[in-house]
Formats: structure tokens, C-alpha cells, sequence
């Protein structure tokens, strides 16, 4: 009997491995014209031939399917049978069968025939924007040379109709044609059409509750957070439909029944009915069930608290209406991972291995007696503390900051503040800190702690632009926030520059057509290496010029320039906390003035000295990502003051003051008075600044911030010194520091508008931010943000009044990458005109570019 080759099937590979064992049994097996073939038949295999439209070679095939030469096979037998399957496994080809041929009394040749699977060749997206076709081909692993199974077409069919679907649009159509491709090459090839249609997403007209006579639809409706129907005023939640939205909202709507006392209530059913392409219509069945108070609530196994302590902690009294969600938050709250909760009151003592479980005793009359069961475990202690992925950072930078150390008391409170005390250096993606506790041994009450950090660029490249002080002002900078300046010699450690002790280095230029400014700073955060004491230094030098108003430029022959030095000291408290920062500096700055002659001050010629102390109190609790805090507090006051020169100097001020206010003085005499005044310079400055976070949701953040600063004068007769003064409006980017001023941000104004030309000696600020994060990853944090602000600032505090303010408000967005820092535009509308004449347009536009120094 001839072998039959034109009538055997050509099978694809199929999804399920029974279809794959069912297929391997379906080869058929040929005789040659030499005799019969029977199942059980025994031959001795003398050659193996592979036959058939493939590109691979005859050896792989044959060792792959692990048939060998001079092996005895059964007729039916097992070996024939798994050498399909196993061929079959291989995803690679479309047919496969296996003859028996040239049968010579107990020995015969095997013919292994087969056909590859076809490749793809060119693959062709359709109905979908350019920059989503590359990541369909990565999902689906569509590059050109894969194997192009039916198999891979409905597995890509099925996982992009289920990816639209997620997002809303329930009547996405996928096609998928395939056509084979003829050309010089032997392989089997085709061309693969992607048609993707989306169609419109499907909004929810209505959302309908049956069942429910305790509670009405409407709060229902309210307890469910994204799933919303049609309303003509919702802004802030779409009505769109997205199944894992909505399965969600379900549990909150069981929840909310549990809050209100509806302990067994349950959602029996839930359907979606179409009522046209654009709009559906969802139908919830409820079964509530009775309201439920609480009884009487025991506390069992508890050794280490008192029943009255955990009472305090778990806020329940017997009578208090049923309310399943807030039971569970009170014994482990899993939103907040430092809850004052029962579980955290027994993890930051000490007790890992502690459980708490909350049992329900009795349910009769609707009231239920509670028993909260603890099982306390031994004390665990640490034992090793390792850090992974910091490849840049040295180790002693991040082992100084940890707050876990061996052989101490676990506390789940202070794994919670390593992270946030690692988020904050800026060093690592504070979105990929992980604390991973391993080998906990209840027995020996000891554990392991690894914390797995991220490396990010710490380093920033500064540019920004902007008009400010008359002109454009631009600022070029390099940050190296992680240098190492004990390895500056080393050739080897500049990738670019030596790096990985924590320390900061800042060069600066920063320029206008009336001004440079060049500065050097340089800071130790952990002087001596046993403990955070910080040294800061910096060194700067500037030159202003004078406006020249018949050219309209800068009188280069006019010149104020400003000599800078400061050294200052901080160190972390541990009373009231371990937030509190107390720092405390030094500086001297040097003002050089030639024929620089201004309504600030009379002398045009000559110098003045300005030696300062300043102190300062600060706490800053913010949660683990700097550049995105979602919550915690950062609040500094700060005392800035001169030695009392008038006290001990022997001058009569009085005496200048009224010789000054004489119309008889001459400008000369004017000039040498005023020189007299400003040798030295006398003053006092307080400063202080709070922010706040609040997260609303789990993305949205709410910023409040307030500021105030006041310059003062020891003797009134000497005066507020014409330097060190408040300058409010703008965008803030011509901070520029020439005579010690401040630039303060409040948008919608022109820069500096709202203070006097000379500045002001009193300002305060409020300020209040919304924002919501579009992506935190670690090669961009990118959040879009509104805001509202007021502020005033004025010369005398006669004139000062904490409610008279410049409002406006507005939106931007915030782009941090981390080698060029924040970038940023805000679009402001001020509300009021300015005190001081200048003019205020409806809406400006501020830009950031780099972050501050």
C-alpha cells in the first residue's frame, strides 16, 4: 500500500495542552509495499528522514524529537506518540506527520514530514495614534520573524478588545487579516493588518438600585467614587464606563451599607443593558438586610496593653451603630501604613509576629457581642539590615540615614521613617524605596531587613530664563547634590564628576543686561560622619549697573558690586522630635559702590558692611517624595540680625536725623551722612514660612502655604537699611541676591510689581495649591496643579494691614527630570491693580526653567 501524503490534514498549534495530546495521537502511520503494519508491531529504526517545507535542519529535527537511530519502536507505542507532542510544543510548526516506511522483516525507516509556521513579515496598525503602535507590538510580541500561529491572532484579538474595553470603549472591534507573502525567500511568510475600532466610549445614562429601602439611590450613588452616570454639571468624574472601576465601586457600596450599621447587606446582582452605541444603562440588585449596634467588646490574649488602652484605640462603645469598615480600619488600617491603629500600637512596640483578630461572638437582637482576639507573639528584634541597587551612592551615606539597626526592637514606625528619610535625600526614586523583611523567625523572634533603592540623577544642569529688574535675566548653573569631594583627586571617580558621599556642590552664573552674579557653594550634610551636623558654605560676587535713561541700556561706568561670604552650621534635634533642624550661619557681605547714585540711598560713591547672625528653626515632615509630597508639613522661622552698632559707637543719630531733615543741609553734607549711616549696617530681619499637604484622594493633594517677613531697625533714627528688603510679584526667577534682597513669587503680577521701586521692609503672602500627579515614574514626575494666592507688601507698619492683599489665580504644570531639575509654566489672572502704579495685565505667564540653588 502506497503512504497516503495528499489526504493528511495540516493542523495548527492550539491554545490548550489536551487539544495539543489530543492532535499528536491523530498521526498516521504508512506501510510501505513490503508488508502490513499492525498496532504492536515491534521494528528496529534503521534510518530517520525529515521530508517537507521547513528551514530547519534534519539533525535538530530528529534530536528534538528524541527518536534515535537503531532504537526499537511499537507500532501505536508511546515513543511515536511523544515525539509529536514534543514537536508540537515547539510553537514552530504547522503539520506534523510521521510514516513508517521501507519495512525489511523487524527493521524500517521513519519519515518525519513537516511544515514550519508561517512568519511574520510586515505587520501594518490601523485606528490607533503613532506613539500606541509600539507598545501593541511590545504587549503582543509582533516583531517581524515571529512564528504566526491562530493561537497568536486570537490571543492579540482578545487582549486588545479586553485593553479597550478597560478604558471605556465596550464597542472596540478588532480585525486581524493575514496574506501571504511571495518572494525570493524559501521561508512561508505573510502580512499582518491590525484594524483596530474603537468606536466611541459608552457613558452611563443611569445607574439603578433594586432592593434598597433603607438607603436611597441617590447616596448610593454618591458612595460609588469613579462610576457616575450622565450629569450636565460633572467636571471632575466622567461618566464613563471601566468594568475595574465598577467592580470597586460595588465593594464601597457594600461598605457603605457596613458603615451604616447594615452588617450582612450584599450586592445579589449587577447587569449592563445597552441602550444605543453611546450609552448604557446599569442595574445593581441589593439585598440589605437589619441594622446592626454594637454589643459588648471583650479583648482576649492582650498582656502587653491594657483592655482600657486598646478601648482608647479602637473608639467603639457598646451602643455605636454597626460599622464593619471602621472596625476593620480601627484594628488595621491597610490605606495608612501609619494609622494610630491596634496592629501599629503592637508593631511599633516591638511585636511583628502579633495578630489581632476581631471575632463576632453573638448576633442576637440585632446587637453584636464583639471579642477582639489578640495573639501578642514574642518581641522581635533585628538581626540583619542590608541595602541593594545603590550603585553610586556609598554605603555609610545610606546607613546613616537608616533608622533600623541590629540587635534593636522592631518598630514597623521606624522601617516607615527610613523610607521617607531615603526619599528625601534625592538620591533615589522615592516611588521605588522598598523595605523587604526577610527571614522572620518567630521562634527566635528576629528578622532581616533589605531595603532596595533606585539610583536617579541627583545632578542638575540649571537654565533659566525670564524679565525681571528691567530686562531678560538668564541663569546657567551646574548642582552636583551627590559629590564626593574626598575622591576630587582620583581620575577614576569622574563619571562626570566624583560622586556618592551626599555632599553638594553649586556653581552659578546668573546675568542680565544690568547685573552679574557669580556664586560657589559647597555643603557637608554630615560633618565628622557620626552625626547629621551639616556645614554650608558659599561664596558669591555681583555687579549691578545703573539704568541709563537717555540710552535706554546700562551705564557701564556706574557700578554696585557686592562682595559675599557665609559659613553656617545646622543640626537635627531630637526634642520636641527628631524633625526640628536648628541652623545657624554667619556672613559678611561687602557693597562697593562707584558713581552709583540712586533715590535708595544719597552717596554715589563709597562702601558699606554688612555682618549678620542668623538663626533658625525649622521642621519638616514631609512624606517620602520631595518632588511630590502627598502629605506632612515644612515649617522654618528664621531671626536674621546685625551687632547694635548705634548702642556702643558713641554716634548721635538723633542729631544726623535732624541734620539731614534740615533744607539748609547741602547733598554733599546729605551724602556723608548717609555714608555714616550705612557703614555698618544695623537691622534685624524675621522670616517665616509653613506648607502644608493634605491628600484629598489618593492622587489629589491640597497645598495651603502662608509667609510673612518683617526689617526692622534698632534705632529709628539710623533707620531701615536700604538693602536686605522684600521685593513681591512675579514668577520669582530674578532672585537674584545683590544687596541681600528677596524676590517673592505671587503669580498673575508682573515681577516685583507689588512693592515698592526700592522694595518693601514688610510682606506676607498666601498662597493655596491643588494638584494632581500624571505621572510619578523615575525618568519624569509630571503634575498638573491650580492655585490661588494673595499677598501685599508695603515700607512702614502704620501702613501694613494682613487683609488688604493682591489676589489672583491661575494653573500650570511641573515637568521634573532630574538632570535639568523642575521645569514649569503658570498661567495667572490677577484680580487687582498694583499699589505702586504698575501696570497689571489680565493673565501672565510664567516659566520655569531648572530649580533654585
Amino acid at each position: 500500500m502506497e503512504k497516503q501524503a495528499n489526504n493528511l490534514p495540516n493542523y495548527v498549534v492550539l491554545n490548550s495542552f489536551i487539544k495539543r495530546i489530543f492532535i499528536a495521537f491523530l498521526f498516521t502511520i504508512s506501510i510501505s509495499s513490503y508488508g502490513q503494519v499492525e498496532d504492536g508491531e515491534t521494528y528496529l529504526i534503521k534510518e530517520i528522514n525529515v521530508t517537507g517545507n521547513t528551514n530547519f535542519s534534519a539533525q535538530t529535527i530528529i534530536a528534538y524529537s528524541k527518536l534515535r537511530k537503531d532504537e526499537e519502536i511499537q507500532v501505536g507505542g508511546e515513543k511515536i506518540a511523544n515525539a509529536v507532542k514534543t514537536l508540537w510544543k515547539s510553537n514552530l510548526f504547522s503539520s506534523i506527520d510521521i510514516y513508517i516506511t521501507n519495512i525489511e522483516g523487524k527493521t524500517a525507516n521513519l519519515e518525519i514530514n513537516l511544515s514550519d509556521l508561517p512568519e511574520l513579515k510586515e505587520l501594518t496598525i490601523e485606528g490607533v495614534k503613532k506613539n500606541k503602535k509600539e507598545e501593541i507590538i511590545n504587549e503582543n510580541k509582533l516583531k517581524p520573524g515571529q512564528k504566526v500561529t491562530e493561537n497568536l491572532i486570537a490571543t492579540t484579538k482578545n487582549y486588545l478588545t479586553n485593553k479597550y474595553r478597560k478604558k471605556g470603549f465596550l464597542n472596540t472591534d478588532v480585525k486581524i487579516i493575514t496574506s501571504a507573502v511571495v518572494d525570493s525567500i524559501e521561508k512561508e511568510r505573510v502580512d499582518m493588518r491590525l484594524v483596530i475600532d474603537k468606536g466611541e466610549k459608552v457613558k452611563i445614562k443611569s445607574i439603578n438600585f433594586e432592593g434598597n429601602e433603607k438607603i436611597t439611590d441617590k447616596k448610593l450613588r454618591k458612595a460609588m467614587k469613579s462610576t457616575k452616570q450622565k450629569m450636565f454639571l460633572r467636571i471632575l468624574k466622567r461618566s464613563k464606563y471601566i468594568e475595574d472601576e465598577f467592580r470597586t465601586d460595588l465593594i464601597s457600596v457594600v461598605d457603605y451599607y457596613k458603615e451604616n450599621g447594615y452588617r450582612d447587606a450584599r450586592i445579589i446582582s449587577d447587569s449592563i443593558s445597552y441602550l444605543d452605541d453611546k450609552t448604557i444603562s446599569l442595574d445593581i440588585k441589593v439585598e440589605e438586610g437589619d441594622k446592626y449596634t454594637f454589643g459588648k467588646i471583650t479583648f482576649v490574649g492582650n498582656t502587653v496593653y491594657t483592655d482600657q488602652q486598646l478601648s482608647l484605640l479602637l473608639g467603639i462603645k457598646e451602643g455605636d451603630t454597626y460599622n464593619g469598615v471602621e472596625l476593620r480600619e480601627r484594628i488595621a488600617d491597610e490605606s495608612n501604613p501609619d494609622a494610630n491603629d491596634i496592629t501599629n500600637a503592637y508593631q511599633n512596640y516591638g511585636y511583628m509576629f502579633s495578630s489581632i483578630n476581631p471575632v463576632e461572638v453573638s448576633a442576637e437582637g440585632n446587637v453584636i457581642d464583639m471579642e477582639i482576639r489578640v495573639v501578642e507573639g514574642k518581641p522581635a528584634y533585628y538581626n540583619n539590615i542590608t541595602v541593594v541597587g545603590n550603585d553610586i551612592t556609598n554605603d555609610h551615606v545610606i546607613y546613616r540615614e537608616i533608622r533600623t539597626r541590629p540587635g534593636e526592637l522592631y518598630k514597623k514606625s521606624q522601617i516607615i521613617r527610613t523610607i521617607r528619610e531615603l526619599g528625601q535625600l534625592g538620591f533615589f526614586d522615592a516611588q521605588q524605596i522598598v523595605p523587604n523583611v526577610k527571614n522572620p523567625n518567630p521562634v527566635d523572634g528576629t528578622l532581616d531587613v533589605e531595603y532596595s533603592v533606585v539610583e536617579q540623577g541627583s545632578s542638575q544642569i540649571q537654565l533659566q530664563g525670564g524679565y525681571g529688574g528691567g530686562g531678560f535675566i538668564g541663569t546657567l548653573g551646574l548642582s552636583f547634590n551627590n559629590f564626593s569631594i574626598r575622591d576630587v583627586f582620583k581620575k577614576d571617580a569622574y563619571k562626570p564628576v566624583p560622586r556618592g558621599d551626599g555632599q553638594s556642590l553649586a556653581l552659578r552664573l546668573q546675568a542680565s543686561q544690568y547685573f552679574q552674579t557669580y556664586s560657589f557653594s559647597f555643603s557637608e550634610p554630615w560633618l565628622g560622619g557620626k552625626k547629621p551636623f551639616q556645614l554650608s558654605s558659599s561664596l558669591s560676587y555681583s555687579r549691578q549697573f545703573l539704568y541709563n535713561s537717555s540710552t535706554g541700556s546700562a551705564d557701564r561706568d556706574s557700578s554696585f558690586n557686592i562682595t559675599g561670604l557665609t559659613l553656617g552650621l545646622s543640626t537635627r534635634l531630637s526634642e520636641p522630635d527628631d524633625y526640628f533642624v536648628l541652623s545657624q550661619a554667619v556672613s559678611y557681605q561687602h557693597y562697593d559702590l562707584k558713581n552709583y547714585n540712586t533715590g535708595l540711598f544719597t552717596f554715589g560713591d563709597g562702601s558699606a558692611n554688612n555682618l549678620s547672625y542668623t538663626i533658625g528653626l525649622s521642621r519638616n515632615n514631609l512624606y517620602t517624595d520631595p518632588i511630590y509630597p502627598t502629605g506632612g508639613s515644612n515649617i522654618s522661622v528664621s531671626a536674621k540680625f546685625s551687632f547694635p552698632y548705634s548702642l556702643v559707637n558713641g554716634v548721635d543719630y538723633e542729631a544726623l536725623a535732624e541734620e539731614r531733615e534740615d533744607s539748609n543741609t547741602t547733598a554733599e553734607r546729605i551724602s556723608e551722612i548717609d555714608q555714616e549711616r550705612f557703614k555698618w549696617l544695623e537691622f534685624y530681619k524675621i522670616k517665616f514660612k509653613a506648607d502644608w499637604y493634605q491628600a484629598l484622594t489618593k492622587k489629589l493633594v491640597l497645598r495651603p502655604s502662608v509667609e510673612f517677613g518683617f526689617l526692622g531697625a534698632y534705632n529709628n533714627d539710623r533707620g531701615v537699611i536700604p538693602f536686605e528688603r522684600f521685593f513681591l510679584g512675579g514668577d520669582g526667577l530674578a532672585n537674584y541676591s545683590l544687596d541681600g534682597r528677596e524676590v517673592i513669587q505671587l503669580r498673575g503680577y508682573p515681577n516685583q510689581s507689588l512693592s515698592d521701586t526700592d522694595g518693601g521692609s514688610i510682606y506676607n503672602k498666601f498662597s493655596l495649591e491643588l494638584r494632581y500627579p500624571i505621572t510619578l515614574g523615575a525618568q519624569a514626575k509630571i503634575y498638573a496643579l491650580s492655585f490661588v494666592e494673595a499677598g501685599s507688601s508695603v515700607n512702614e507698619f502704620k501702613d501694613f494691614d494682613p487683609f488688604k492683599l493682591q489676589r489672583s489665580a491661575g494653573f500650570g504644570l511641573r515637568i521634573f527630570m532630574p538632570a535639568f531639575g523642575l521645569l514649569g509654566i503658570d498661567f495667572g489672572h490677577a484680580f487687582d491693580e498694583s499699589p505702586f502704579g504698575t501696570t497689571v495685565k489680565n493673565w501672565e505667564t510664567h516659566f520655569i526653567i531648572g530649580q533654585q540653588f
